[in-house]
Order: C-alpha cells, then structure tokens, then sequence
C-alpha cells in the first residue's frame, strides 16, 4: 500500500499547483462568460443567465481580430523557422567547441524582459535606428516610408522574440541525428538536397512540430508586438482582450478567452494529427 500511494503523494503539490492557479481560474472564467451584468450594480457585480449568446455577440464583434491574429502568429512562425533551421542544423554539425557558447547565445534573451525587447525592436525599426535610413540610402524604400506601425513590423517582431522558443526544439532534434545517416545518404550518392530532404528533415521533424507549437500558440495571443510595433489596423485579437478587460467587460472578455483557446486547441490538434511524429522513428 505504501509503494502504491507514494507516487500519488508525489504527484500532489503539481496537482494542488495546477487546481489552484489553472483549474479554478478557468472555471471562474467559464462561469463568468455566461453572465449577465446587473443592471444598477457596482462595476463588476454580474449575475448567471447562462446568456451563450456572448459568444456569438463576442465573435462577431471580433472576427476580423481573430483571422489577423491567426494570420500574424502563422506568418511569424513560418519566418522563425526558416531562420531557426539554419541556426539549429549550424549548431548542432558546425559550431565545434563554440556549441555551448553559441547556444548561451541563443537563449539569452530569455534574460531580457519580453517588454524591453520589443521597445528595443521598435526603435531598431523607427526613425531614429539604422535600418530605416540604411533603407532608404539604398534606395529600397521612400522617404516617407516607415517601418513601424505596419504589419511587417509586427510579424518580424514577434518572429524575433519567439525565435528561441523555435530554435531549442529544432537543435535538440537534430543534435540527436547521427552523422553517420547523412554520410552513408552521400555514399549511395545522393546530394545535398536529397539528403536533406529524405534524411535530415524527416528525422527532425518532432523538432519542427515542437518548435512550430511553442511559437504559434503565444504568438496567436500576444498583444505587446501589436500595441508597440503595429498601428490601429494591426489590432490582434489580444488587444482587444486587454481592452476590454480594461473596461471591464468581463462576459465578453471572458466569452473572447475562451474562444481563443479553443481555436487554438483545434488547430493544434489537427496539426499535430496531420504534421505527426508517430511514423517518424
């Protein structure tokens, strides 16, 4: 009996963790997204109606928000893989005795705040950085062409701050790949490409689906990229969560949540049931 409860006993403060800060604020959630507020009260007093009606209301109100955010976060993701499979593979075949420090290098900006580092892209793009007047010296954009609150500005910035959440997947992955796979692939002459394509990508690929995870679901509900890099017309559907939380508007925000997260729990399960690593051994 004793061998049998331990594990349990371990497993309880994961689980105490996981009731209190996760299980019970979405049931909160759940409950208030069905509400009704009353009509004469103080702000935020609300009563049950069972009113489902908020999400047809909320989504209507928001869909264009909702299609930019999950139009955004994919084109982000897509940018941060084509940069993060290069890095990962250089990493794991051709960094040599830099490897540790090369990847130290990767995850420092997880000692930065996520909010300083978007400050800092937002100047890199404005006026006062390099990359707009280097621009427009070369003649790749107008004078009265900027950067910043624009789309591309957004997309990039949330490419660049999730890029480590996409590169540690990618380089565990391919770390573990044995080189001796991609030599005998050359010696039944096959080239580069080839082996790229029918061994090194195919045994990579739980990298690429962790990686392309980890970096589409935040950035389908971040906000900061939005608000600091992009204008009135790049609001994602984070923004108006905020706003509306702000004002508050707690049914309908909490109506939006929930159907965010639902949203993307459906494409990741189709994703993760088309882009699978089952097969892959």
């Amino acid at each position: 009996m004793k061998k049998i409860s331990t594990p349990y006993l371990l497993l309880l403060p994961g689980f105490a963790f996981l009731l209190t800060f996760f299980i019970l604020p979405i049931v909160s959630l759940a409950q208030v997204s069905t509400a009704t507020p009353i009509k004469g009260g103080d702000i935020g007093e609300f009563e049950q109606t069972l009113r489902f009606r908020n999400y047809l209301e909320a989504f209507l109100e928001s869909r264009e928000h909702f299609g930019r955010s999950l139009i955004y976060a994919l084109l982000a993701t897509i940018i941060a893989l084509l940069i993060s499979y290069p890095l990962a593979y250089a990493l794991a075949f051709k960094s040599g005795k830099y490897k540790n420090l090369l990847l130290v290098l990767v995850i420092a900006p997880f000692f930065t705040s996520f909010l300083l580092r978007t400050v800092a892209w937002k100047q890199i793009l404005g006026e006062e950085g390099f990359v707009v007047p280097s621009l427009r010296t070369m003649g790749v954009i107008s004078e009265g062409t900027t950067l910043t609150a624009t789309a591309g500005a957004v997309i990039f910035g949330m490419a660049y701050n999730f890029l480590p959440f996409m590169t540690l997947p990618l380089y565990a992955s391919i770390d573990r790949i044995d080189p001796r796979t991609l030599e005998a692939s050359g010696d039944l002459y096959a080239n580069g490409f080839t082996t790229f394509r029918r061994v090194t990508l195919p045994l990579s690929m739980p990298g690429v689906v962790a990686g392309t995870l980890l970096t589409f679901i935040p950035a389908a509900g971040d906000y900061i990229n939005a608000e600091l890099l992009g204008g009135p017309n790049n609001k994602m559907i984070g923004n108006v969560i905020e706003s509306k939380f702000l004002v508050p508007n707690a049914p309908t925000t909490s109506a939006l949540s929930f159907m965010l997260m639902a949203l993307i729990l459906l494409i990741v399960t189709l994703y993760i049931r088309k882009a699978g690593t089952d097969e892959v051994v």
